[in-house]
């Protein structure tokens, strides 16, 4: 018996003392203070203050970025539409046009050099779309007869013996045709082709002669004068989509 009390109050013993050990450690170990005097807290919290300016200039400056990316997105958005439609005009015949291109005139023959009897001169609606069908061919782009421009809706056609263009009439001489190309070196070709053109020598059977200037390089072409009708055509509600 002496011996397990022996035993046991030697383990007490050394719990006690290990417990001791322990908080006389805590009590030897002061805690750590900031030792820093009030300038230096000063001069820490002035760097964080700076720190932090920085970031806001920076957040600023890319909020700034942001928006001027954002407008100058949906400005080349718009420039892009307007170049669009100043393009389908162009196309269209809704615009003025200027380059290089050649003039044409036609005009009745001298009475000398008439062709079977005097008679009064008639300007023929098929000879003219002939006409027209050759500078196409080859290279116009943009043409206008007697002022009035030429469009794919153009109507020439004859109503009582009078050729009428675009609903105007075709009956004061000399008549004069414009053709533009899309450039100079194009536009000598098309008077070279234009002055061997066989529907030149069908003009002169109708008493008509027609004349060519030589290619210009600013040559101008009004625009078509009435407004375009289309047809067949209608709008697609937003939530329809592709239907």
């Amino acid at each position: 018996m002496d011996r397990k009390k022996n035993y046991s109050l030697t383990i007490i013993t050394i719990i006690v003392g290990f417990m001791l050990a322990v908080q006389f450690q805590t009590v030897q170990q002061p805690k750590v203070r900031d030792t820093r005097d009030t300038w230096q807290l000063r001069e820490d919290l002035a760097k964080e203050k700076e720190l932090q300016s920085k970031l806001i200039r920076e957040i600023r400056s890319n909020e700034t970025k942001l928006a001027k990316y954002e407008t100058e997105r949906k400005v080349s958005k718009e420039q892009a539409l307007r170049d669009t439609l100043i393009e389908l005009k162009t196309e269209a015949g809704l615009t003025e046009v200027t380059g290089a291109g050649i003039t044409m005139f036609i005009e009745p023959l001298s009475e000398e050099l008439f062709i079977g009897e005097a008679r009064d001169i008639y300007f023929s609606a098929d000879l003219l779309k002939r006409l027209l069908n050759e500078l196409n061919m080859y290279g116009a782009l943009h043409v206008s007869v007697g002022g009035q421009r030429v469009i794919n809706t153009t109507v020439i056609r004859d109503i009582n013996g009078e050729t009428k263009i675009n609903g105007r009439s075709l009956n004061r001489f000399p008549i004069e045709i414009k053709a533009l190309t899309t450039d100079l070196v194009t536009a000598e070709k098309l008077y070279n082709r234009m002055q061997v053109s066989k529907a030149l020598e069908d003009f002169f059977i109708d008493n008509l002669k027609v004349s060519i200037n030589k290619p210009e390089i600013r040559t101008t072409i009004p625009p078509y004068e009435d407004s375009i009708r289309v047809r067949y055509m209608e709008l697609v509600k937003p939530d329809e989509g592709g239907k």
